[in-house]
């Protein structure tokens, strides 16, 4: 096996948490910036759950894939592969046809963490 497949299997094995603490690291690092391009949907989605959480506090939240932007593609469907946990080609399908809900009833914190992920692999996110 390489290094870049123990690489990947290593990878495969992170939390949502351990993920997102490896982007930060990464982006520390090699003086990276993985959030370019999705800076706007992350304005525009706060201000929403602003307002939604002053009426109630929601408890479940669905994560829905807005946009895939070309050039992220396959860095996007590799994020959904490791939130969702689904095969490949079931990834690619819920990518190629965004908008679509990735996850659905799940916690405020888990909610979160992947949409951080998604949004720096270059993804619009929408909690809902």
């Amino acid at each position: 096996m390489s290094k870049v497949d123990n690489i990947i299997e290593e990878l495969k094995t992170l939390t949502l948490l351990e993920a997102s603490e490896l982007v930060q690291k990464i982006e520390e690092t090699f003086n990276v910036d993985t959030s370019i391009g999705g800076g706007m949907m992350m304005v525009a989605g706060a201000a929403g759950t602003e307002t939604s959480a002053a009426v109630e506090e929601k408890t479940e939240f669905d994560v829905v894939l807005e946009n895939v932007p070309a050039d992220k593609k396959i860095a996007i469907l590799k994020v959904v592969r490791t939130i969702t946990g689904l095969g490949l080609k079931e990834a690619k399908e819920l990518v190629d046809n965004a908008p679509k809900t990735i996850q659905e009833g799940i916690a405020k914190e888990a909610a979160e963490d992947a949409k951080t992920l998604l949004e720096n692999a270059g993804a619009g996110i929408a909690l809902k």
